[in-house]
């Protein structure tokens, strides 16, 4: 309970020794004293709580404190509470998304400490904090999340870094300190190699970071959110596609065609390479193709309906244990589909396809090796195999269509070349307006031209008739 009914008496010298000096107040009708061995540690004392008590500050009830200075004494520390955190997010998140919290409180955990003295392996200590105190489990006897670190036992290494971290963890209010801010900042900023991370990574952690800081206001630990004080900006980020590194039309047709060519998974394959450019279709929506999202006439275009994409993501981080999770699309609503008409091309790639190998027992037309979801790293090796029998050493020696992505990136800018309307295409690949801009300026900008001339053409038809 906390009170703004508070009284503070003058200083009060007793018969004592060791402290003969008294500070008293009362709070709420209780009545609070602290001793002290000088006049001027008492005067200091009680200068503190009458600032207090000026600045409109509550005094809480049962300890006689200012709520700041309870606050301060029963502050957790950042370990304890980037675990509640991460356990709080566990169940409402998805499996990427605590992944990515994981990684990004294992980097600045790392960094809120006391002291390096007798500090573990850092690589240790960033797989600890990640697997094994942001990671959370099912207790099915419960029926209520966990960390890990608390409902399994971790191998020595593991848990002794996680007692390490644990006695030197910095509390929460001394977190909010712009010096160690900073350090975590510049954890965040960094690869465990100590190489500049990604501009998105950083981002991405520090919207974690300032999540975490939030949570912390919520627990009442933190008055505000420290990171607004701080005069530190991420890198700006170039999201920009590289063009000169996207496969044209003729470097894709050969690069299908070695896909095909290059072993029976590729034969499988080759259509699932199909839909990433014909239909500028991500690999997880890829992999949750079923013949039911299909709409293969024998002539002319067809459709494909999506509604699910089965994200890849470590077993770890997922509710049923599996290297995938099945969700909606991304950035959409739950039930949302997207329709996207297909050209001829992709409709005589998929019905050959699913007139050879038919579908799985529960509807996919793509399956992996030994059955399930077609693992990112089965497509990734075929792709390989395939740029090198299609590419020049030359080529290939570069990142020219180095990731099966590139598929993607080829048909939304086949889309725009082509002159389908900009918002379309966002609609076609799934992207917002403002993502298609942000990805494609180059090539949108180029078509701007393009039309800029179309209407200089009509105004000059206009002015001469």
């Amino acid at each position: 309970m906390k009170t703004y009914n508070v009284r503070i008496w003058a200083i009060r010298q007793r018969n004592s020794k060791t402290a003969p000096y008294q500070v008293r107040w009362i709070v709420n009708g209780k009545v609070c004293q602290e001793p002290f061995a000088t006049k001027t540690l008492a005067d200091a004392r009680r200068s503190e709580l009458v600032t207090a008590s000026k600045n409109g500050e509550a005094f809480d009830v049962a300890t006689g404190l200012p709520v700041s200075e309870l606050r301060e004494s029963a502050s957790p520390t950042w370990y304890e509470h980037a675990c509640a955190y991460a356990l709080m997010k566990w169940p409402g998140a998805a499996a990427k998304h605590r992944a990515g919290i994981a990684e990004a409180l294992a980097a600045v955990t790392a960094s809120f400490v006391s002291t390096q003295r007798g500090a573990p392996d850092r690589a240790v200590l960033r797989t600890a904090l990640r697997e094994w105190a942001f990671r959370a489990v099912l207790d099915s006897e419960k029926g209520e999340h966990l960390c890990r670190k608390d409902a399994e036992a971790p191998p020595p290494e593991m848990g002794a870094a996680l007692d390490w971290v644990s006695a030197n963890s910095l509390k929460v209010v001394d977190v909010a300190e712009s010096g160690v801010l900073r350090a975590g900042l510049r954890a965040l900023s960094l690869t465990l190699a100590g190489t500049p991370a990604a501009d998105n990574t950083v981002r991405r952690k520090r919207s974690v970071l300032s999540n975490a800081f939030r949570y912390a206001i919520e627990r009442d630990l933190l008055t505000s959110n420290p990171l607004t004080r701080i005069d530190w900006a991420a890198p700006d980020t170039s999201d920009e596609v590289d063009f000169q590194y996207v496969p044209g039309p003729p470097k894709v047709k050969e690069l299908l065609t070695a896909v095909r060519d290059a072993s029976a998974r590729g034969r499988h394959l080759h259509a699932f390479f199909g839909c990433m450019y014909y239909a500028a279709m991500r690999p997880s929506e890829v992999a949750s193709l079923k013949r039911s999202n299909c709409k293969l006439p024998r002539e002319g275009w067809g459709e494909l309906v999506l509604s699910k994409s089965k994200p890849e993501v470590g077993a770890g981080w997922t509710d049923d244990g599996k290297s995938y999770e099945e969700r909606g699309l991304k950035r959409r609503a739950r039930k949302a589909t997207r329709p996207i008409p297909i050209p001829p091309v992709l409709v005589a790639l998929l019905r050959a396809h699913l007139e050879e190998y038919g579908t799985t027992p529960d509807g996919h037309v793509f399956r992996a090796a030994r059955g399930g979801r077609v693992p990112s790293t089965e497509y990734t090796r075929i792709w390989q195999e395939a740029r090198l029998a299609a590419f020049s050493a030359e080529d290939a020696a570069t990142p020219l269509a180095e990731v099966p992505y590139s598929l993607r990136h080829a048909g939304v800018s086949l889309w725009i070349k082509a002159g389908v309307d900009p918002v379309e295409v966002a609609r076609r690949a799934g992207h917002s307006p403002a993502v298609l801009w942000k990805f494609y300026a180059k090539i949108l900008r180029g078509q701007q031209q393009t039309s800029n001339r179309m209407i200089d053409a009509a105004l000059a038809d206009e002015s001469e008739g």
